[in-house]
C-alpha cells in the first residue's frame, strides 16, 4: 500500500521554458538556440548543463549562477511556472490521508521559492539543500528518510528514466514516469523506462492508481 508520494520538480510540477529562457537571456543568445541545444544533449542522455557548455566552453556555472543572482536576474517561481494539474493532484492525495512530498535536482534558492507557493506539500527538500543529487543512491536514502515509510510503501513521481525512474526503483520505491517536458517524451517508450510501475500523462492519474 502506499502511503507516500514523492514528486520530482522540472517538467513534472514545473515548466522549465522560464529556466531557460533566462539563461538564453543572460548568455546573450537566441531563446530557440538554446532550446535546441537542450533537446539535443537529451536526445544524447547527456546532462542538460551541457547545452550552456556546448555555447560557452569553460563556464563556470557555479560562478555564473552566482552572478545572476547578484545581477538580480537570478532564479525565479511563480504560479504560471507550474502545470495546471499539480495543486489538483496534490491537494487530492493529502485529501485521501497520503503524505506529498517533493525532492528533486534543484538549488537551495529553487527549495525557497517552491516553499513560497504554498504548495498542497508536507514538505519540500532539493539536492542543494541535502548536498546530494539524483541518481546517487543517497538521494533516495534522503528521500526515504523524509518520506518516513518504508520504500514499497513510497511512489517517486519523475520525468527522467535514468535520474528518477532506474534510482527509485533500485531504492526499492515504486516509480512513475510523466510523459512530459524533453525527458518524459523522448525516453517514454524506451526500453529503459520499462522499469517503471506506471506510466501517465497527467498528475490528475496517480490518486485512482494510489488508492
Amino acid at each position: 500500500m502506499i502511503r507516500a508520494v514523492v514528486f520530482d520538480v522540472g517538467e513534472t510540477l514545473v515548466c522549465d521554458d522560464r529556466y531557460w529562457s533566462s539563461w538564453a537571456d543572460w548568455l546573450g543568445v537566441p531563446r530557440h538556440t538554446l532550446s535546441a541545444l537542450v533537446g539535443a544533449v537529451v536526445a544524447q542522455g547527456r546532462d542538460n548543463a551541457e547545452a550552456v557548455r556546448l555555447l560557452r566552453p569553460g563556464i563556470d556555472l557555479d560562478a555564473e549562477y552566482a552572478a545572476r543572482e547578484a545581477a538580480g536576474r537570478g532564479e525565479y517561481l511563480d504560479e504560471s511556472d507550474l502545470y495546471p494539474d499539480v495543486r489538483p493532484a496534490l491537494g487530492a492525495l493529502r485529501d485521501l490521508g497520503l503524505r506529498v512530498l517533493i525532492a528533486g535536482n534543484q538549488t537551495v534558492r529553487a527549495a525557497q521559492l517552491l516553499r513560497g507557493l504554498n504548495l498542497p506539500a508536507d514538505a519540500i527538500a532539493t539536492s542543494g539543500e541535502w548536498r546530494t543529487a539524483k541518481p546517487d543512491p543517497a538521494f533516495f536514502s534522503r528521500v526515504i528518510e523524509l518520506a518516513g515509510f518504508a520504500p514499497h510503501q513510497i511512489m517517486y513521481v519523475g520525468d527522467h528514466p535514468a535520474n528518477d525512474i532506474i534510482p527509485a526503483k533500485a531504492a526499492g520505491l515504486h516509480a512513475t514516469l510523466i510523459r512530459r517536458g524533453p525527458w518524459g517524451h523522448l525516453w517514454a517508450d524506451d526500453p529503459i523506462s520499462a522499469a517503471a510501475d506506471w506510466r501517465i500523462d497527467s498528475l490528475a492519474e496517480i490518486p485512482s492508481i494510489v488508492i
